[in-house]
């Protein structure tokens, strides 16, 4: 995890019958007073035995002993009691998370940073459609009312979290994780901890999700530290790529197709998901090789090919 903010589910004030300092969330050392064959139960540092909190044996990851300082994680039991896990989360407040989406409701959604429970995420904080299973960037914090919960607006805490990017040169292969996305396009996290801008254009398909890991290719190091990246293939690799596609599509429609150089450039983004440059670039280089024909703005393969 990265120290820069994660959230619990709540709009009321959570309701604690332990009359305690301490708040679902917290981690804590705390001395174990009492024992029973179920659970061990450590001090709340109220004096009152009733506010003790318990730490039942299915939360232990370690034998415990009266006397014991154990290191806990607190949580609400579904009776609203405060409870102790010894399973700690991976996150602490005000710092950034890649983490695992547990579950989805209409309110929001709750993600695994590794503790006992899961924590809310309000459907206020989430970014675009989130979906169980899935891997988001968000920050941990805790909302008016106490509790813990995370957002998925991370994008300045992400700016604090980088580093400049060193040691690049353009051609060079990054990995990396979306944690913001612009019309003009997307925004990523990589493994050296850069931050990446890649746009839209150079995105076959154009369409990424938040959370998502890609490897780009850099295409431009800025004077800030950032890297502008690609995940389109070099012009020389593409036009091959793409010729080979083109063909493909004659093939399953049996040598022909209502597409030429004069093709409107949307109907060839939508059918190739390249550019209008691209395409003409990959036509001439089948024509070149003898493999297609152009006439009355249909290409077809030519006589030998069709027979393969």
């Amino acid at each position: 995890m990265i120290d820069n903010k994660k959230f619990s589910r709540a709009k009321k004030a959570p309701v604690v019958t332990n009359n305690t300092k301490y708040r679902p969330g917290d981690v804590v050392s705390l001395k174990v007073v009492r024992m029973n064959e179920n659970a061990a139960f450590l001090d709340a540092g109220t004096g009152n035995t009733s506010d003790d909190i318990m730490l039942h044996k299915l939360q232990q990851t370690s034998e415990v002993n009266i006397g014991d300082e154990v290191k806990v994680y607190l949580y609400l039991d579904p009776s609203k009691r405060l409870t102790a896990s010894m399973k700690l989360p991976k996150m602490r407040e005000g710092q950034l998370g890649y983490v695992r989406v547990l579950s989805v409701t209409r309110d929001g959604g709750f993600v695994d940073i590794g503790a006992e429970r899961g924590v809310f995420l309000p459907y206020s904080q989430m970014r675009g459609h989130v979906n169980p299973g899935q891997l988001v960037w968000v920050r941990l914090y805790r909302d008016k009312s106490g509790r813990q919960a995370v957002t998925m607006r991370v994008e300045e805490d992400m700016v604090k979290a980088s580093k400049p990017a060193e040691g690049l040169k353009i051609g060079d292969k990054v990995t990396g994780t979306i944690y913001n996305i612009l019309p003009e396009g997307f925004f990523l996290f990589t493994n050296q901890r850069f931050i990446a801008f890649l746009h839209r254009s150079e995105v076959p398909g154009g369409r990424l999700d938040f959370g998502q890991e890609v490897t780009c290719r850099v295409t431009y190091l800025r004077e800030d530290g950032r890297i502008n990246v690609s995940m389109r293939l070099q012009k020389e690799n593409a036009l091959v790529a793409d010729a080979q596609d083109i063909y493909d599509f004659l093939v399953k429609r049996n040598g022909s197709m209502p597409y030429c150089d004069s093709t409107p450039l949307e109907i060839i983004k939508q059918k190739f998901g390249i550019s209008k440059a691209a395409f003409k670039r990959a036509l001439g280089h089948l024509m070149k090789e003898g493999k297609v024909r152009q006439e009355n703005g249909w290409t077809y393969l030519t006589e030998g090919q069709q027979e393969k």
